[in-house]
C-alpha cells in the first residue's frame, strides 16, 4: 500500500470517469483503481514509468490508460467535479465567482534558453503566474 493508493471512498466519488459506459470487449485484465492508483504514485513520486513498482500493472498499461484519458479530457472532467464537490462542501458556490491573478518577474541565467524580457521591469527571465478564485 502506498500514500497515493486511493480509498474506497475517495475511488466511489471518480469511479465513473474511468470506469466504460457498456460492456462490450473482453473483460479488462486490470481493475481501473489500480491503474489510477498507479498513475497518482507516478505524480507523487515523480518517477519514470519503467520504475513503476512490481505492485501495480505493467507501465506500458498504465501509461495507455493514462495517455488515453489524457486525450479524452477524463482527468480534466475528474478533477473538475472534485473541485465542485469540495467548493459545495466548505459553503461556497460550485464554480468562482471571480478570480484574482498576479505575477512575479524571476531573474535567470544569461544562459539559459527559456527567457523573455519584462518592458516593464527591464529584466530578463521569466514572468510567473498565479490565478488564486474567491
Amino acid at each position: 500500500m502506498y500514500d497515493s493508493d486511493l480509498s474506497a471512498e475517495k475511488w466511489a466519488l471518480i469511479e465513473h470517469h474511468f470506469e466504460p459506459k457498456d460492456n462490450r470487449g473482453a473483460e479488462p485484465k486490470h481493475d481501473k483503481r489500480i491503474i489510477v492508483s498507479a498513475i497518482l504514485y507516478i505524480n507523487k513520486t515523480g518517477a519514470q514509468w519503467r520504475m513503476l513498482p512490481k505492485d501495480f500493472p505493467p507501465w506500458q498499461t498504465v501509461y495507455h490508460h493514462y495517455y488515453h484519458w489524457n486525450c479524452r479530457g477524463v482527468w480534466e472532467a475528474a478533477i473538475d467535479e472534485l473541485n465542485e464537490l469540495y467548493r459545495k462542501k466548505t459553503g461556497k458556490k460550485a464554480t468562482p465567482s471571480y478570480g484574482i491573478v498576479d505575477s512575479q518577474s524571476v531573474k535567470t541565467v544569461s544562459y539559459s534558453e527559456e527567457r523573455g524580457f519584462d518592458g516593464g521591469k527591464k529584466t530578463k527571465g521569466r514572468k510567473r503566474h498565479i490565478v488564486v478564485d474567491s
